[in-house]
């Protein structure tokens, strides 16, 4: 069989080069041919469970004798891994890494997913971010002149890829593009998996967007080829899985199994569960997403199992995002302060070992209440939550009726979908909206409640039903403000429009859109130079 062109479109000189290597190239290549079709047959099978669903979800029979089993364990704590209680997210940017390096947090989560605008740029040159601070050599210089170093011992580094369902376009094999979450790992492992080992760490991921199973028994999979392939022992990487959508929350424990060689537990991502139960159950109606909290019935039913789930299995429980951006009027930062700390007090109460933030400013809120709890032990595992029962029918129990949307959470969620995606249209994936460090999952939230509302037509707390001329006419409106205000430039202007344009389009559609960052990724961020490389080049 001839070999096929491996080809690169954008930038692959300069820096680009140090980490677009021949033999690194070639190792992600190698991973896409040997576990590409079998990622395309699971996002099949995710389309196909969603189009002929027509009973209520619930937890497999066929697995069964997993969850059954009380013998199996993950695999122990890899170094550096033991004591999680405050872990910071945020994307690989430079000045963004260095400052979250220095946070004092115990782990950093290097967001290429949900924080990362995956443009060309984003993704190498966060890789190279990585890269330079584990050999001790990142730096920024601000337009001020000020200069960001590390400083002091650097937490442990975790990598979040992108999601199963996406592509990296830049990079094809015969004309097909391979997958983002195989390129963002690859380039990871290849370069700093060493590195971290040598540093007395390893190579540690999240795994976002996970549906099923099957979809863990790939990344599996995935890692023991990789670890082979590089001459990694195998059982050294470890992985959190983001237990995010409501189907993989019927399958935490064969997740875990799964993974059992290389899991380091789960986490519980408030945000895109959400979403998530809105696409598998259009029919139940959630209100304004600021009345859907944590304590919320089925919301409670999911944290806790989580938590029963990972300590009965020997792994790491972690709780949620506090995105607040710490505020400089004294008054509003305390309240601010203040909701966080009873927000972490309910997880670590809840048996959670550790919790995310998105600011360094929340770092010291978030220890003073673990550290509370914890003390000097690392971890809560020994609480086995066994007074925690939950059934299928507690995870599905959402209460929509009569559910009103006042105007000001509709023209919230406008504003937050769209000022997000044109943000993450020009390049920037963490945003501060309204006093919270917004990502991807919030516009993901935002526009699946607008097309959900839009569907059915909700009323508005002043008796008028939302409908999709409604929410454009809010879309005009925000945009007319910023025009007024001078606030946007050309560039701003053209991605507004695009913005715009793409929710409108979303909105529309006679079912909820499985993600909005694949259109708009392939529609506006995909595009490039082609710099062919032929196979024999990348050691393919």
């Amino acid at each position: 069989m001839a070999a096929e062109e491996i080809t690169i479109t954008g930038t692959a000189d300069g820096r680009y080069a140090e980490i677009l290597t021949p033999e690194a190239v070639g190792f992600i290549v190698a991973l896409d041919r040997e576990f590409g079709a079998r990622r395309v047959q699971l996002l099949e099978r995710r389309r196909r469970r969603r189009a002929t669903r027509t009973t209520g979800l619930d937890f497999l029979s066929g697995t069964a004798h997993i969850r059954d089993d009380p013998s199996w364990r993950v695999a122990g704590f890899g170094p550096g891994l033991s004591d999680r209680r405050v872990e910071i997210t945020g994307p690989p940017e430079r000045k963004m890494t260095i400052n979250a390096l220095n946070s004092g947090a115990r782990v950093w989560m290097a967001d290429f997913e949900d924080a990362t605008a995956p443009t060309w740029e984003n993704v190498v040159l966060g890789q190279l971010n990585l890269r330079d601070a584990l050999d001790g050599t990142l730096e920024h210089t601000a337009a001020d002149g000020r200069v960001y170093r590390i400083s002091g011992d650097m937490p442990t580094i975790m990598v979040r890829p992108r999601g199963w369902h996406l592509p990296e376009c830049h990079l094809r094999i015969g004309g097909r593009a391979v997958s983002a979450s195989l390129f963002d790992f690859g380039l990871y492992l290849f370069h700093c998996g060493r590195r971290q080992i040598d540093r007395g760490s390893g190579p540690y991921f999240y795994l976002p967007k996970l549906e099923s199973h099957l979809e863990a028994r790939l990344w599996n999979d995935v890692f023991v080829f990789a670890q082979d392939q590089l001459g990694i022992p195998r059982g050294t990487i470890r992985a959190t899985v983001l237990i995010e959508t409501i189907n993989a929350a019927f399958e935490m424990e064969e997740i875990l199994y799964e993974l059992r060689e290389h899991s380091a537990g789960l986490n519980a991502g408030r945000w895109d569960y959400l979403f998530s139960m809105i696409k598998n159950r259009p029919d139940v109606v959630l209100p304004e997403r600021s009345q859907v909290t944590m304590t919320t019935p089925f919301m409670r039913s999911y944290t806790e199992l989580l938590v029963r789930t990972c300590h009965k299995r020997g792994a790491h429980a972690i709780g949620g995002m506090a995105a607040v951006v710490p505020s400089r009027d004294p008054v509003a930062a305390k309240r601010a302060l203040n909701q966080v700390r009873q927000d972490k007090r309910r997880e670590v109460g809840d048996g959670f070992d550790g919790s995310w933030v998105a600011h360094p400013g929340l770092v010291e809120t978030c220890r003073d209440v673990f550290d509370q709890w914890l003390g000097d032990e690392p971890h809560q595992i020994v609480r086995k939550r066994e007074d925690v029962r939950v059934t299928a029918a507690d995870l599905l129990h959402v209460r929509s009726t009569d559910v009103t949307v006042s105007e000001v959470a509709l023209r919230t969620n406008v504003s937050v979908a769209l000022r997000y995606i044109a943000a993450w249209l020009g390049g920037r994936g963490a945003v501060a909206l309204g006093g919270l460090m917004e990502d991807a999952a919030t516009a993901e939230i935002c526009r699946a409640q607008l097309w959900q509302w839009i569907s059915v037509g909700t009323p508005t707390d002043y008796g008028v039903p939302i409908s999709a001329a409604l929410v454009n006419r809010m879309l005009r409106e925000e945009l007319d403000v910023l025009s007024e205000t001078g606030a946007l430039d050309e560039e701003g202007a053209r991605c507004f429009g695009q913005a715009r344009t793409l929710l409108s389009v979303l909105l529309t559609e006679r079912t909820c859109p499985e993600f909005l960052t694949l259109p708009a990724y392939l529609r506006h961020l995909s595009g490039g130079v082609a710099a062919p490389v032929t196979a024999q080049a990348v050691a393919a």
